[in-house]
């Protein structure tokens, strides 16, 4: 579709959504579809749940609505919903409350925020998200205002919709002096939220707390209209412009709240407890918001030291963001912030940002009391990977120790920088992970808040992250020089796995050249049990459970692979690799290969290459690199 075409669908796709009727009509709207006139706080979990719910085996829930945004959060993205989102949903007392995001720089909150502001505004253009609004109101309210108090209970158990909230000043006068009370004549209209409008959505910033006016919030008087309407107190003469007003039936986002002046705060009282605000000379004005708010922990810790401000914070449900603690989620992160930077464009080798990766979780990450679990284990536990006999049921234990875990460290938003800084430097179009930790290192020099201390230990951090690197590095390549490795693993696997079975049913096995009856081959399984740190007393019960899986899967009807069993699969690459390990270092380390070893060289690079993600750059800096980290 060219782009008239798309431009004359688009329109036709707005003039769809408008709708216009009276009062009589919405009427009817709502008695087939009640969900039209729920509360902002329930339209605000719809959205959420309309994108999807996944439940895992253990109950833990994962929300499709922030997926391709925020990673590594599912704990606390489960905790935001279900405590605060659904409870509000369901008219419980949390939706009288602000509801405070705190958490360290570039940890996410502004991007949930963002996330929930544009949902909405996707979701009031769905049928399933339609809103309605007295046509001409300044705050969009909810048409069903229009029904006196005496008939609100009538209405409710006729319709099953609980009516809170009253007119304000402007539909009010209207409705007197246009339609002389009859309400069944008021006009209501569609709405789409929208921020740019500023329909049901709105943002307030702090500013200089002597300039900043509390209009910016609650609206102000027209002084151009006061002699004309005679009255502060005439809806006419004042506009009903502040966030509050405008944020009504959808979300307000207070920007770095606890940096403001107090007498912006107490405005909040009423509206959160209450669900209305003092604006001007007029009765309590309803509104029907959700305040959503963000600041970072050092902030939060000094207002709640101010005894001052105990009643603004029994009104808040205070949600800890911390820093994503699982290396393969925190990938994504730099992923996503390389997709919308100038970065996208160059070659970031293999392993690259998963080396970073490790650099940053561990500078998030606490030492564990926990005997034998050192930072690293923890961290691939962390990651869903069995350590040493640790699991990932083990991961509720060891969060359990540190609650606050993931509340400091370094933010995703400086690795990115320092990529950015490795490539300026080198002036190339590939960089790899060699790179990146020498950027990471050069910037803890520059970064005037890192003491002595900070740095050392940061540091130690750099050279584990680079021990990663060289283990990734060297099976990436010894992966390579393995002539179709899926080949020679499968050749290998069923060899074993006949030994095993012959083994564990104290048989025989046939020689594959002379056919002769001979007992299981010991010395081969050994050679790949060894890999992965099968005792001699283990080794009955690891071979028997290698038989279970391969009945269980045959039950199944499905076929045991080498890549079937995690620790069979590991065992299986090592044997494969420390089998090959004298060829790589030969190969890889020659100043002058001969003419075989050039040509091995050059199939490595090429499956490199076409396999495994590398450019010709990058592909003989591994090689280069590999060939020194073998030779120590």
């Amino acid at each position: 579709m060219g782009f008239l075409e798309r431009l004359n669908a688009y329109r036709a796709e707005e003039e769809a959504l408008r709708w216009e009727g009276t009062f009589l009509d919405y009427i009817e709207i709502v008695r087939k579809n009640p969900k039209v006139a729920r509360t902002a706080h329930a339209r605000i979990y719809d959205m959420i749940a309309a994108a999807g719910i996944e439940e895992d085996d253990e109950g833990r829930k994962h929300y499709r609505f922030f997926e391709n945004e925020i990673f590594g959060l599912d704990d606390t993205l489960e905790r935001l919903v279900e405590e605060y989102f659904h409870a509000a949903a369901r008219r419980l007392d949390v939706r009288k409350r602000i509801l405070l995001l705190m958490g360290p720089v570039s940890g996410g909150k502004s991007t949930i925020v963002t996330m929930l502001k544009r949902g909405l505004e996707r979701y009031s253009r769905t049928e399933d998200g339609a809103l309605y609004a007295i046509k001409g109101c300044p705050m969009h309210e909810e048409p069903l205002h229009l029904i006196p108090d005496e008939l609100r209970p009538d209405f409710e158990a006729e319709f099953g919709v609980k009516i809170e909230g009253s007119l304000c000043p402007v539909c009010r006068l209207k409705l007197e002096t246009d339609y002389a009370g009859d309400i069944e004549r008021v006009p209501v209209e569609r709405i789409i939220l929208s921020e740019d409008q500023r329909i049901g959505i709105g943002t307030f910033s702090p500013s200089d707390p002597k300039s900043q006016d509390i209009a910016d919030l609650t609206g102000s008087i027209d002084f151009s209209t006061i002699t004309e309407y005679g009255s502060e107190s005439d809806p006419r003469a004042y506009r009903f412009d502040g966030e509050l007003n405008k944020a009504n039936r959808g979300l307000m986002e207070f920007q770095e709240m606890l940096k403001c002046d107090e007498k912006f705060l107490w405005h909040l009282l009423s509206l959160t407890q209450e669900g209305n605000f003092k604006a001007g000379r007029f009765a309590l004005i309803s509104a029907d918001e959700m305040i959503i708010a963000h600041t970072n922990e050092a902030e939060y810790r000094a207002f709640i030291s101010n005894k001052k401000n105990e009643a603004l914070q029994s009104r808040m449900i205070v949600m800890p963001i911390p820093y994503n603690l699982r290396v393969d989620d925190e990938v994504k992160i730099y992923e996503k912030l390389i997709r919308q930077s100038d970065l996208r464009d160059v070659h970031i080798a293999p392993h690259t940002l998963r080396t970073a990766a490790i650099f940053s979780v561990l500078t998030r990450l606490k030492e564990s009391k926990k005997q034998g679990v050192d930072l690293m284990k923890k961290l691939w536990v962390y990651n869903g990977e069995i350590v040493d006999g640790l699991k990932e049921s083990d991961v509720k234990e060891l969060k359990q120790e540190f609650p606050d875990e993931g509340m400091s460290g370094l933010d995703p938003r400086y690795v990115i920088n320092r990529i950015s800084t490795a490539l300026i430097r080198r002036d190339t179009t590939c960089i790899n992970a060699l790179d990146v930790l020498r950027a990471l290192k050069d910037g803890l020099d520059q970064h005037p808040s890192i003491t002595k201390e900070d740095r050392e230990r940061l540091l130690n951090f750099i050279s584990m992250a680079r021990k990663e690197y060289d283990e990734m590095a060297k099976t990436e390549v010894q992966k390579a020089f393995v002539y179709s490795f899926e080949e020679s693993a499968k050749t290998l696997l069923e060899n074993y796995l006949d030994n095993v079975e012959a083994y564990c049913n104290w048989q025989k096995i046939k020689d594959p050249l002379t056919g002769e009856e001979m007992d299981p081959d010991e010395k081969l399984m050994r050679s790949i049990e060894e890999q992965i740190g099968i005792s001699e007393n283990a080794k009955r019960a690891f071979r028997e459970e290698i038989l279970i899986r391969i009945s269980t899967y045959a039950r199944r009807g499905k076929k045991f692979e080498y890549n079937s069993h995690e620790r069979l699969r590991e065992a299986i690459e090592k044997k494969l690799f420390a089998d090959l390990k004298d060829v790589v270092k030969i190969t890889t380390s020659t100043k002058t290969p001969d003419e075989q070893q050039l040509k091995k060289l050059n199939e490595v690079t090429a499956r490199l290459i076409d396999e495994h993600g590398y450019c010709p750059v990058c592909a003989n800096e591994l090689l280069r690199y590999t060939g020194s980290l073998l030779n120590r």
